[in-house]
């Protein structure tokens, strides 16, 4: 998400960088889910097509960085479609950032922040719902159940505690990184963690 801001936001550094300090002052106030919505709120009065158009070109670019993917989930990633596994992507950025990623690396749903547009089709600076924490877990129980899915078959990735919802309701949780709570969840209950 960050990175996207910075391409939207290009080549203005300096509006760039007080955004991502109002976002980081609000997290920090207000939590995680809170400095998602102000996050949003930045692309008010955009039209969607025209934020679904520079997420495609943003992608485009961004994934031709050597730092792009993080190769242990990739490969993870590859295994599952390997097995003829659903993959979804449960994320708090938007589907103008993730429809290209999942289309790339053959994702089938996307759980994501959905925006709000009013009848002109521009974004209003709301969202209908913030992918963040708890909601991650409870978008993909809907999916589950809609699809008569047990979460005890399920894998899920995660790299910040906000993902620790979605990850103690699946039977296959895995961490990706050093996040501290992750990594003391993984180790008092065997779970996995891939180097990120």
């Amino acid at each position: 998400m960050i990175e996207f801001l910075r391409y939207w936001l290009d080549p203005d550094d300096t509006a760039f960088r007080g955004a991502l300090a109002e976002l980081g002052a609000v997290a920090e106030r207000e939590g995680r889910a809170a400095a998602n919505r102000a996050y949003y709120r930045l692309f008010a009065g955009v039209p969607s097509a025209a934020l679904a158009e520079a997420g495609g070109r943003w992608y485009a670019r961004h994934r031709r960085r050597p730092d792009a993917f993080v190769s242990s989930t990739v490969a993870a990633l590859a295994g599952h479609r390997a097995a003829g596994d659903l993959v979804v992507l449960v994320s708090g950025s938007c589907r103008a950032v993730l429809d290209p990623l999942a289309a790339d690396v053959g994702g089938d749903e996307v759980l994501c922040t959905e925006l709000v547009a009013g009848a002109d089709g521009r974004l209003t600076g709301e969202v209908a719902r913030s992918m963040i924490g708890p909601a991650k877990s409870e978008a993909a129980a809907e999916l589950l159940r809609s699809l008569g899915v047990s979460p005890a078959v399920c894998f899920a990735y995660g790299d910040h505690s906000s993902d620790l919802d979605l990850l103690t309701a699946v039977g296959s949780p895995r961490v990706v990184g050093g996040d501290p709570v992750l990594a003391s969840w993984a180790a008092r209950h065997g779970w996995p963690v891939l180097p990120a």
